[in-house]
């Protein structure tokens, strides 16, 4: 038998292309949307366009008690995705500016460097 000659296995096929931080902020993105309450949430955000939505609506919606609903919404604003705004004695939240383009923009592949 003739010996086959060696190749290299498993070569990297390109280097990463997500730092460490940008790896943790998704992280951080991915955990706070693994819940369905949260993603009933941000749906509800984003039917809502620029107003913003008390928690007292979120509540009717998800069938929870506040402090639940409340506890969901923390998540999503610990994670960049939600801001909140004090009216009186109610917390109304909205999409954090431009949080949907830099999540996708951490998920987009990088483009092919064009050979020259």
């Amino acid at each position: 038998m003739k010996p086959l000659p060696l190749v290299q296995c498993c070569a990297p096929l390109a280097e990463p292309a997500l730092s460490e931080q940008d790896a943790r902020e998704l992280e951080t993105v991915f955990k706070a949307l693994a819940d369905r309450h949260r993603v009933k949430i941000l749906n509800r955000l984003l039917a809502a366009g620029s107003d913003a939505v008390c928690v007292c609506d979120c509540e009717a919606m998800l069938d929870l008690k506040q402090s639940t609903v409340s506890y969901h919404l923390k998540q999503l604003l610990n994670a960049g995705i939600v801001t909140r705004e004090k009216r009186g004695s109610y917390a109304y939240f909205s999409l954090a500016p431009e949080s949907l383009e830099r999540i996708r923009g951490l998920l987009e592949l990088p483009q092919p460097a064009l050979a020259a």
